[in-house]
């Protein structure tokens, strides 16, 4: 593959929230962020505040509504609960990414335009993605400030303790979508963006003797981005899948991996920021110890000691572990994720002690059994 579309990477995550400062305070306490920009009534913007946080190439931006009219973020907020609304990549030419992206098939959200202040400029596209996610093509060669116009520095400066979490950016970005349509995305995505399906699990793959799932991972050139894309498949039971899109009510982002360098030093220091993990059982340390052909240069015990899950690869290696939700509803995690020796699997060999992890938790909310009807709210 030719990186036809200039795309560089990754580059913010912006979530809609019911509080941006409570929860840019967990980000900072938690994930070890900083808050480095601000945006809100004292920099213009009279509807909402968003706070711009930052820890090396990992961006995050957390916006809430301040004004009844500000109907767009009520409505994702109230159908949603806190979550992902757009995420964004780099490209070396805003224009063209998007033209390219258009003329094969993608919903438009806002032609390529400039956002100007002082400092210079920032040109932006967005197309949609899922049911009202928005990807963001983004270009700030021209700008010399605080991410883009609007922003401003953080009004005041908190000294917030905690450790160091060793975090370096995005390592992928995972959607779950409704049966039948992970194909469609899939297609969306390769033929807006000029990306490849190289990851096809099927029928059988993934999943308990409970619950299950399909899923295809779709990239860009270099592997800069990576995507993958899951839908519910038919089990004994409801899988995580099925309860994400019913407590979500739609198809979005499920869960955003983080990279790392130093896995074991960043689930220390995340546990001890008051990061809540699933928990994997002692049996799957056991079997770790028996594989002949691992080679990891980690301690297995040191591993076991922070839960952390391994998976061998041809090529390397991967070390990976997922929080708990970390809003109100079982939907939006993180996963965190150190890929060792060129590995770029996704851990298909630690699914099932994950799932089987997962479904514990389903079933202390009372979902794993549950129909759609039945986990249906009241008005």
């Amino acid at each position: 593959m030719s990186n036809v579309l200039g795309i560089r990477g990754y580059d913010y995550i912006e979530f809609y929230v019911g509080s941006a400062k409570m929860v840019a305070y967990w980000y900072a306490k938690a994930l070890g962020m900083s808050i480095t920009g601000y945006c809100g009534p004292e920099t213009g913007i009279r509807d909402r505040i968003s706070y711009y946080m930052t820890k090396n190439n990992l961006k995050f931006v957390i916006t809430s509504p301040v004004q009844p009219n500000c109907y767009e973020i009520f409505q994702f907020i109230n159908r949603h609960g806190d979550g992902v609304k757009r995420w964004s990549v780099e490209v070396d030419d805003v224009e063209k990414a998007f033209s390219y992206a258009t003329k094969n098939g993608a919903i438009m959200v806002e032609r390529p335009h400039k956002l100007e202040d002082h400092n210079g400029s920032v040109e932006e596209a967005a197309i949609r993605l899922y049911d009202d996610t928005e990807l963001v093509y983004i270009n700030r060669d021209n700008y010399n400030h605080i991410f883009k116009p609007g922003f401003c520095e953080p009004r005041q400066k908190i000294n917030i303790e905690c450790e160091d979490t060793c975090l370096v950016g995005v390592d992928h970005i995972v959607g779950n979508v409704r049966e039948n349509e992970m194909n469609i995305w899939a297609s969306y995505f390769n033929k807006t963006m000029n990306f490849e399906t190289f990851v096809d699990f099927k029928a059988g793959d993934i999943g308990t003797k409970y619950s299950a799932l399909l899923s295809k991972v779709v990239r860009s050139a270099d592997f800069k981005i990576k995507n993958p894309i899951n839908e519910p498949f038919e089990g004994l039971k409801k899988s995580q899948i099925e309860e994400y899109i019913e407590q979500y009510y739609g198809s979005g982002v499920q869960h955003i991996a983080v990279e790392t360098d130093n896995i074991i030093k960043t689930i220390s220091a995340l546990r001890k920021n008051g990061v809540e993990f699933l928990e994997i059982p002692s049996t799957y340390y056991d079997m770790l110890r028996k594989r002949d052909n691992l080679n990891i240069k980690e301690n297995i015990d040191d591993l076991q000691k922070e839960h952390i899950l391994c998976d061998k690869e041809s090529e390397g290696y991967l070390l990976q572990l997922f929080t708990k939700p970390i809003g109100d509803r079982p939907t939006f995690f993180f996963e965190f994720i150190q890929r060792i020796d060129g590995a770029q699997g996704f851990g298909k060999g630690n699914f099932q002690s994950l799932f089987e992890s997962i479904e514990l938790d389903q079933k202390l909310r009372g979902n794993l059994d549950k129909t759609a009807e039945e986990l249906m709210p009241p008005c």
